[in-house]
């Protein structure tokens, strides 16, 4: 195999590759963004409930260590085969990462700004959204990004149950002994990867706090 039959057959499966990326975007979109919805708020809870923080962040971290090809395994009897399980499972796999985040982000707002919201009369919401949220987005941020981009390569093991995906591309190469056809699923995946962790990261910086910023450029 060289490069030139490698872009080749890529060309020449090109409208198969747009239509499995587009279903592997699809898949890791849906549950990053459905553990976004869960996550936040419980990092938000358990920041606020410490009593609660351990058996939350410990069932939530099961999930995260059980091998992935195992949890697809143990979803099937449950919801069967196909996009709904998959994405089921990819939801699970991306709650760790952003419950804990929030959590860290949370809690790692100073006392002293905290006490400075409520001296200027601010209720508990306000200094959550206008002075907590904020500060913690960057730490919440990289969750996110941590989620989704273990995400796009878990992903791949969807095909498996019928969800579609790269992986499909992946599967299917090996079972035909095709380096190219592994490749050209293997290969979009990665840069998919890198590519959507290089768009969260922009969108951190820009919802960064000015404040912030200017405190990270002077440290480096």
């Amino acid at each position: 195999m060289n490069d030139m039959n490698f872009f080749q057959f890529m060309a020449s499966r090109s409208d198969e590759l747009i239509r499995l990326t587009i279903q592997h975007i699809q898949i890791t979109g849906l549950a990053v963004l459905l553990a976004v919805m869960l996550g936040v708020p419980v990092g938000i809870f358990i920041s606020k409930n410490r009593s609660l923080r351990s058996p939350i962040l410990g069932l939530a971290n099961v999930f995260q260590t059980i091998p992935s090809l195992a949890l697809f395994g143990l979803i099937i009897p449950l919801l069967g085969t196909g996009y709904v399980p998959s994405v089921f499972v990819l939801f699970l796999y991306a709650l760790l990462p952003i419950i804990k985040n929030t959590f860290i982000g949370i809690n790692s707002v100073e006392e002293s700004i905290i006490d400075a919201g409520r001296g200027m009369g601010m209720t508990t919401n306000q200094i959550l959204t206008k002075v907590e949220m904020p500060l913690a987005l960057p730490v919440i941020m990289g969750g996110i990004r941590i989620s989704t981009v273990i995400n796009i390569g878990t992903a791949t093991i969807a095909a498996l149950i019928g969800a579609g995906g790269l992986g499909e591309m992946i599967f299917k190469g090996i079972s035909m002994a095709s380096d190219n056809m592994v490749l050209a699923g293997a290969v979009p995946t990665a840069l998919l990867a890198i590519f959507m962790d290089k768009v969260l990261g922009m969108v951190e910086t820009k919802l960064t706090p000015i404040g912030i910023t200017s405190q990270k450029d002077k440290a480096n």
